[in-house]
């Protein structure tokens, strides 16, 4: 869990006097007295999630995307990626994933983006470019997983970003629908994916 001041440039964090009112599997609630402008005292809530990774791997000049099926959900398309472990640090964690969910391997990982969540939400999103992937096995699902992996250019995946099912943070999409509007910075996301 993440306690620190608040950080203009991200949203609101859980301070350090909240009190856990909730433990789940994804998913805590935390509560704390809030002193308002007025003198009064109010009860905050916020809700943390567990971090999690996506990973935008390279394969020449493609991109992986998914085709993911859950249990309960309806396929989606989704780029690698999963919950980080207790102990994992979100680099390992994406090549943990990059692996189990494709069966690929990065020569080099990079964290290209990082999102934390907004005002009654913590969530730490950690987006990473994968270059220079290699197919080294068979992918390795857990029980409630069924992928299909593709290989999509540069356009196709930028394309995913209308499609309401693209399971990727809210704040990256609005990056990927920046980047159709504007072909300054759809060259910058390209050049910064691709390292061109």
């Amino acid at each position: 869990m993440y306690y620190g001041t608040i950080d203009k440039n991200r949203p609101m964090s859980i301070p350090k006097n909240a009190k856990q009112v909730f433990k789940g599997v994804i998913y805590n609630v935390y509560q704390w007295p809030q002193e308002m402008y007025d003198g009064s005292v109010r009860i905050f809530e916020m809700i943390e999630r567990t971090p999690t990774v996506d990973i935008i791997a390279v394969v020449g000049d493609k991109i992986i995307v998914l085709r993911q099926e859950q249990p309960g959900r309806v396929e989606y398309p989704s780029l690698p990626g999963g919950r980080i472990e207790y102990g994992q640090t979100p680099e390992e964690a994406a090549h943990a994933e990059l692996l189990q969910e494709t069966g690929y391997k990065s020569e080099k990982m990079e964290l290209f983006k990082e999102f934390f969540g907004d005002s009654k939400t913590y969530f730490h999103q950690s987006i990473f470019v994968a270059r220079g992937c290699k197919k080294i096995a068979e992918n390795n699902l857990d029980g409630g997983e069924k992928i299909i992996v593709n290989l999509v250019d540069f356009d196709e995946f930028l394309q995913l970003c209308r499609d309401e099912k693209f399971a990727i943070s809210m704040y990256f999409k609005a990056i990927m629908y920046e980047a159709l509007l504007d072909e300054n910075k759809k060259k910058i996301i390209k050049k910064s994916i691709f390292n061109q």
